[in-house]
């Protein structure tokens, strides 16, 4: 896609602070830095969000993030966790429309980066938690 930042960035055509590079990925710093060491994994081929993305696909891209976040902890001492993220589409916050995936490394629980999940357990009753199952269960038989 030739206005897609990310596919400019795998062409060369912006340059990034790559860390890693192999044929099927491409993994560099977020220019944000949300925390030091925030690091973008991208697929090499244009794939918009995770609803596109093939069994190969994932596998293939799935199977390089452990040993790339490994390397983004092992590479500061202060590093204490990190949190993997992917956003799928607006709604969910995704700004750039090329699946990707933020490793953000975790210092302390003071880094100026935060995730909220509400506990809505006591919205639901167990009808409607099953409710809730079986349409999923019925779209992974299809």
């Amino acid at each position: 896609m030739k206005d897609c930042i990310f596919c400019k960035i795998v062409a060369g055509d912006i340059p990034s602070y790559t860390i890693y590079e192999d044929d099927v990925v491409k993994a560099f710093l977020d220019i944000s830095q949300g925390t030091p060491g925030h690091t973008l994994v991208i697929p090499k081929k244009h794939v918009p969000n995770i609803f596109e993305y093939d069994p190969e696909l994932a596998g293939e891209v799935f199977s390089r993030i452990p040993k790339i976040a490994r390397a983004v902890k092992a590479s500061n001492p202060d590093i204490q966790g990190m949190n993997i993220v992917n956003n799928n589409g607006q709604i969910a916050y995704q700004s750039v429309f090329h699946s990707h995936f933020h490793l953000v490394p975790r210092y302390t629980d003071h880094d100026d980066f935060s995730m909220t999940f509400k506990d809505n357990s006591n919205e639901y009753t167990p009808e409607q938690l099953e409710a809730i199952q079986n349409s999923i269960i019925k779209e992974l038989g299809k």
